[in-house]
């Protein structure tokens, strides 16, 4: 039997996304976020709230970098979550992380994280009280060390951050449980 819990944000696991942006005057800032998803093959959609500084930032810049948080850096990924930019400018300065600019876009790429999505501004979504960014992707990159033999990225080994909404904790992405698009081909036939 269910038990009621109210409203909550029940849906697990989330991403632990870093966004990366520059400032107005060129230094690097980053947050975290977990409310974001790829939204078509070479989009992701980004909901955050309009007064964050990564999305002011966002806007004026027209660009951004995702990548994706993994344990080795779970601290700076906190981090990055917990302080405001608004409030404290030199954040990214006070992880000690290192930041190179993007070729493609006019955003930075966090060279701790193994995995980034360098992104264009496509579209603004704005209703109510929800606001988000949609991001054209135009280069993922990942390090060699999260690569298998074929050139593809190896969830195993990418150590990926995953958020926990009922007691927000992070977890960690590992096995793998099944195929996905065959699993389900046993019922195909099932009547």
């Amino acid at each position: 039997m269910k038990k009621d819990l109210g409203v909550l944000e029940a849906v697990f696991p989330m991403p632990v996304l870093m966004i990366a942006t520059y400032n107005e005057d060129g230094t690097v800032n980053v947050m975290t976020a977990a409310w974001g998803q790829i939204c078509d093959y070479k989009q992701i959609a980004l909901f955050l709230d309009e007064g964050h500084k990564t999305a002011e930032n966002i806007l004026k810049t027209k660009a951004f970098t995702v990548a994706l948080a993994d344990q080795a850096h779970m601290v700076g990924a906190d981090f990055f979550g917990i302080v405001s930019g608004h409030k404290m400018p030199d954040k990214f300065a006070r992880s000690g992380y290192t930041a190179v600019k993007s070729s493609r876009v006019n955003a930075p790429i966090i060279e701790e994280f193994p995995l980034v999505m360098e992104c264009e501004l496509a579209d603004v979504l704005k209703k109510g009280s929800l606001f988000g960014v949609i991001g054209r992707i135009v280069n993922t990159a990942a390090d060699e060390r999260v690569m298998d033999a074929e050139g593809k990225v190896d969830v195993t080994k990418l150590n990926a951050l995953l958020f926990d909404t009922f007691r927000h904790g992070y977890y960690v992405c590992g096995e793998k449980a099944g195929q996905a698009f065959k699993e389900g081909a046993a019922l195909m036939g099932k009547k």
